[in-house]
């Protein structure tokens, strides 16, 4: 299934994508594409439904991020190699991870606001894990029973706060828009193997990151496994695996977003996101 959040901002229902592409509206079945909804039965439930008997939601409905009442959004920083060369970095011997505010989290389409006083916002194009059962201290090979899907994901990342401000990087990652999620989540049945998803960004037009997942140091069972070792995961948490080569701060010399420009990135099964760039300075004196 390819499950969706649409309509206002805060009020998102939930839905489901048919055969067709259409959004078929689910809010009289379950109240949100979060948490318990993302139970392994809870989603057996939704596989038995028949799509064409549920409303169509309205016509030109905005999409919001594909997951609802994220409690822990979680990243791993540097996981691939030549990511890491670009960024002059040795390659982690442990998955680095950081913490993103689930506050920053927007739709696929939503504008990405460059916040007061940045000067290095950066973009970043990512496969990100959805967690569909609690998740505590389980083994690498039962890692991805806990797994509801996957989704796209824009680890935007302000590089001054996260590098030059001492302390962790989470300075720089958490702030408002900078987590945009979806166009959808594919459940496990519906994008198969992770790995080997072949994933772009472009900036204006122009390509600036070219990758594939099967290029990540650490591949999401790991991933999910190390993360359960140090905390309880829930259903609804969300987790970045990293990013490609081609980021903003890696480019010679570097370059980072800018108000009027525009960013559209995708994934191999997980569809694309269009994003505006706007200054958040400049909107408060408007």
């Amino acid at each position: 299934m390819r499950l969706v959040r649409f309509g206002e901002p805060g009020a998102e229902k939930p839905g489901l994508l048919d055969s067709e592409g259409a959004i078929r509206d689910l809010s009289g079945v379950i109240a949100d594409i979060a948490g318990p909804t993302l139970d392994p039965a809870a989603l057996d439930r939704l596989r038995g439904l028949d799509p064409s008997a549920l409303p169509l939601a309205p016509e030109g409905a905005r999409l919001g991020p594909c997951v609802g009442s994220v409690g822990h959004f979680i990243a791993v920083g540097l996981n691939y190699a030549d990511h890491a060369a670009e960024a002059g970095l040795t390659p982690p011997a442990e998955p680095i991870l950081f913490s993103k505010a689930p506050s920053c989290i927007i739709g696929p389409h939503d504008d990405v606001t460059i916040p007061p006083g940045s000067t290095k916002t950066d973009w970043e194009v990512e496969l990100a894990v959805v967690i569909g059962s609690p998740c505590s201290r389980v083994s690498e090979a039962e890692a991805l029973e806990h797994v509801a899907g996957y989704c796209l994901c824009n680890d935007i990342s302000e590089r001054a706060w996260q590098n030059e401000r001492g302390g962790t990087w989470m300075k720089g990652k958490g702030a408002p828009t900078f987590g945009p999620l979806g166009p959808w989540l594919a459940t496990r049945d519906e994008l198969g193997d992770a790995n080997g998803r072949a994933m772009w960004l472009d900036l204006n037009g122009e390509r600036m990151q070219t990758g594939n997942t099967e290029n990540m140091i650490f591949r999401v069972p790991f991933v999910v496994s190390y993360i359960s070792q140090f905390m309880d995961l829930r259903p609804g948490d969300v987790i970045a695996t990293g990013t490609p080569p081609g980021v903003g701060m890696g480019r010679k010399p570097p370059l980072f977003l800018k108000a009027g420009d525009r960013m559209t990135l995708g994934i191999d099964g997980l569809g694309v996101q269009d994003l505006n760039v706007r200054d958040a300075s400049r909107q408060a004196a408007a």
